[in-house]
């Protein structure tokens, strides 16, 4: 997985795999969840990420 927060344009996107992008839909204004050819999910985008949570530039990872 990456996560990667782009400061100029305040989008934040989680990358969950490698898997080519064949789709993607505007779940909810401002978040776009992107899928492969299979359906599975590949990435969500979060627009204007500053707004809508705290400090989207901060990362915690937590593994149980």
């Amino acid at each position: 997985m990456k996560v990667k927060y782009d400061r100029e344009v305040d989008i934040l996107y989680i990358r969950l795999t490698d898997n080519q992008i064949e789709e993607s839909d505007e779940d909810r204004p401002g978040v776009v969840i992107d899928y492969d050819a299979n359906g599975m999910m590949v990435g969500i985008e979060i627009m204007d990420a500053s707004r809508r949570m705290d400090r989207p530039a901060s990362i915690e990872l937590e593994v149980a």
